[in-house]
């Protein structure tokens, strides 16, 4: 919610609000969709004076959201700050892709909270804090003193632990440094380092907190993978850089050795969807519920693909199938209600954006699927 909602809220229940705090602050309460970190990773300038002020013996309280929300008595938006999400979902609401998602997932710093046929549920509060510490060592933040601003800030606030451990996997992947013909790069600024011995790269350099990085771009990388799952972690990354034709080759050498992974199949399909190569998609996608039939992000792939290609009856069908395995698969509902939409079918479209709106209330996807039941009421 915005700070004017809930100001409102607040005052609805009898309390004074304010946009800053003083020494007359009874409560602050601090939200839940990353930490309270500025730009620079320090703590909020209000929860540095509140610390303060307690220290000099004033009774302020401070309060996560969810906890004062319970206060409220509104149990049900005390749950949506930790509901869970897919992949999409999360990438529509903190507009990071998907393959991002998935990379972090790969590497530890996000956990699932359920799996249904391989698709994974986040939750949207965890994910959320590992944005916010991914932003912020991008922007030049050492690790060294996000991990000073979180231990600041676990006096205060529960769950804090849990980011400093995401911290260190989290800076572990950003610090990275690539050589490629020229010498020493950081790849996303394309700044050129010093590289005092031309043959390897210098351990503590490589480990510099100066040096925020993201990924590693693979095909300039000194080390060529020799398995199927590095090919695939090489031509993810690629993908999340947008290097689309060395990934989709990336994902080629994957299948050479593993042909039978239904995952490499889906990646190499989105890259080649990115390409806009959208038979060649639509393939790859078939390919991988060929081997998983029950793979739910490919059939609703198959599904977006076949709407863009013009095939609605087989797009409905490939929902309907996914529908069937995860009858509460919110994607699906969601995608199937807009082509209904556009076939001019709203009615038939009803049920479907009710269903996603019963599992989010939140995101981009959420605020469309009530513009249009609100049009059809109007």
């Amino acid at each position: 919610m915005t700070h004017r909602q809930a100001m409102d809220l607040a005052e609805q229940q009898g309390a004074a609000t304010t946009h800053s705090v003083s020494k007359q602050t009874t409560m602050l309460v601090v939200g839940e969709e990353g930490w309270p970190l500025e730009r620079d990773g320090t703590p909020s300038v209000k929860l540095r004076e509140v610390t303060e002020w307690r220290q000099q013996g004033l009774d302020i309280k401070v309060l996560p959201e969810s906890e004062w929300l319970h206060l409220l008595g509104l149990e049900e938006r005390r749950r949506d700050v930790h509901r869970l999400l897919t992949p999409a979902m999360l990438s529509q609401s903190l507009e990071v892709s998907v393959g991002l998602i998935r990379h972090w997932e790969r590497i530890g710093l996000i956990k699932p909270v359920k799996k249904v046929y391989r698709l994974p549920y986040f939750d949207f509060q965890e994910v959320a804090c590992v944005r916010r510490l991914s932003e912020l060592l991008q922007a030049g933040v050492s690790k060294h003193e996000l991990e000073g601003s979180l231990t600041h800030l676990q006096a205060m606030l529960p769950g804090t632990e849990h980011s400093l451990a995401q911290l260190t996997l989290l800076a572990r992947d950003h610090h990275i440094v690539i050589r490629d013909e020229a010498g020493l790069i950081e790849p996303i600024s394309q700044q050129r380092l010093f590289d005092f011995d031309g043959d390897t790269v210098d351990e503590s350099l490589a480990a510099s907190e100066t040096i925020p990085l993201l990924h590693e771009p693979v095909a300039t990388s000194s080390v060529r993978p020799k398995t199927a799952a590095e090919w695939l972690e090489r031509g993810s990354h690629l993908l999340e850089e947008d290097r689309l034709a060395d990934a989709v080759e990336a994902f080629r050498c994957a299948l050479m050795s593993d042909p039978s992974n239904p995952e490499t199949h889906l990646h190499l399909a989105e890259a080649l969807y990115r390409t806009g190569n959208l038979t060649g998609a639509f393939e790859r996608f078939h390919v991988a519920v060929e081997l998983d039939q029950q793979y739910l992000e490919a059939w609703t792939q198959i599904g977006c693909v076949a709407a863009e290609l013009g095939q609605t009856q087989s797009a409905l069908e490939a929902f309907d199938i996914a529908l069937q395995s995860h009858a509460d698969y919110p994607d699906a509902h969601f995608h199937k209600a807009e082509l209904l939409h556009h076939l001019n079918r709203t009615t038939e479209a009803i049920p479907h954006w009710q269903a996603y709106l019963a599992q989010d209330q939140r995101g981009p996807w959420a605020e469309v699927a009530r513009q249009r039941l609100d049009a059809v009421v109007r």
